[in-house]
């Protein structure tokens, strides 16, 4: 099995295809190891890290933007966005603070993007 991708691992986009052989696979085109890890993760098991909002009360915006620390099984997007979408936070909250922790028995936290003061004097 044959599969052309473009790695996105560094700005160089090299144009890679990643051949599967009795269950091992070669990757060409890449100009450095990281695109090669990159062709095989997305042929095996590929990742993604998550970015989103999450509902703020009492800060200045209505929505915190929130990420991933890390990647997590790109079959489990739609079901970590279920539970991302019904977090509700309140301010005040510090960038990088736990917003949820091990999402989905992953290993991987969601945390916050942004600084958020508190509204109140």
């Amino acid at each position: 099995m044959k599969q052309e991708l473009i790695c996105i691992v560094c700005p160089q986009g090299c144009r890679l295809l990643v051949e599967e052989h009795n269950g091992s696979y070669q990757v060409s085109g890449n100009t450095c190891k990281r695109g090669e890890q990159y062709g095989i993760t997305e042929m095996t098991a590929p990742t993604r890290v998550i970015t989103s909002t999450v509902c703020l009360k009492g800060g200045r915006y209505p929505r915190l933007p929130v990420k991933t620390n890390g990647a997590i099984p790109k079959k489990l997007i739609f079901d970590c966005m279920e539970q991302i979408n019904q977090l509700t936070v309140y301010a005040p909250v510090k960038m990088g603070d736990v917003i949820l922790k091990n999402v989905l028995d992953t290993g991987i936290d969601i945390i916050s993007c942004r600084s958020a003061k508190s509204n109140e004097k």
